[in-house]
């Protein structure tokens, strides 16, 4: 069996295990090293058995506790390209990061790299094939669903995606107008309307478990981003815990893990 855990998810930051019996990888690590640490004992998984960290983007919420890691583990960071250049010129790690220009195979994975869309330098979304064959697809932290990152979670076991704010909180909200228009942009962060819409294609392609990440704690509620999703997909005709699971990861999981 394959695990699964949205350590941390969320504006504050985000980090994602994904493992085996045997060994692990997290994609972003974007609280402190020592948070990362006690979240993963908790689920009696040891740090040491981390293959290696792969990054989406240069911002803070994704790469605070890389440094740290990266020195008491000696963990390899993989991102893109234009990552790699953000982390480095953050001093955020202190070995260079290695670019992905094809796919990184590690133990019982192997991890391909897709172009997201975010004011970033080169942001990307992560496809995880595991030994077995199962698929595991992250995609945070991204204005559109283009037609590359659709391809990319199509057939996958198990999606990790974006729903980030409800348009109408944002837009009554108190953030400030250029802020507004940054999130709503294609550059952005994806709305629980944005990210409904293409979880019917997802399940009809052999998607069966649904996380809904990098909610806003401003500008979106968990039970508004679960009723959303839900409500586009029995529309669809989908029943949910037939056709599909659907779970919200919350900005600290304090869930073990979950077997898929």
């Amino acid at each position: 069996m394959a695990r699964f855990c949205p350590l941390f998810s969320g504006s504050s930051g985000n980090c994602l295990y994904i493992g085996t019996s045997t060994a692990g990888i997290l994609i972003d690590a974007g609280v402190s090293a020592r948070r990362i640490e006690q979240a993963l004992c908790t689920r009696d998984i040891d740090p040491a058995t981390i293959r290696a960290v792969f990054v989406t983007h240069e911002h803070t919420d994704h790469i605070t506790g890389l440094r740290v890691l990266q020195k008491r583990y000696h963990m390899p960071i993989y991102a893109s390209v234009g990552t790699c250049e953000g982390i480095e010129e953050a001093a955020a790690c202190d070995s260079c990061c290695t670019a992905m220009t094809d796919i990184v195979e590690l133990d019982e994975f192997a991890v391909t790299a897709f172009p997201t869309s975010h004011d970033s330098r080169e942001s990307t979304g992560f496809r995880i094939t595991l030994r077995d064959g199962r698929n595991v697809g992250v995609a945070t932290d991204l204005g559109i669903i283009t037609p590359t990152v659709r391809e990319q979670l199509r057939g996958c076991d198990l999606v990790h995606i974006e729903s980030n704010h409800d348009v109408r909180m944002l837009e009554n909200g108190p953030y400030p107008y250029v802020l507004k228009r940054r999130i709503l942009s294609a550059t952005g962060h994806l709305s629980n309307e944005a990210c409904a819409k293409e979880l019917p294609e997802l399940i009809r392609h052999g998607t069966t478990r649904v996380f809904l990440g990098h909610l806003s704690r401003e500008n979106n509620m968990p039970t508004l981003a679960d009723a959303t999703a839900d409500a586009t997909l029995q529309t669809c005709g989908m029943t949910r815990n037939i056709d599909y699971l659907l779970q919200v990861a919350p900005p600290e999981n304090d869930k073990p893990y979950i077997l898929f």
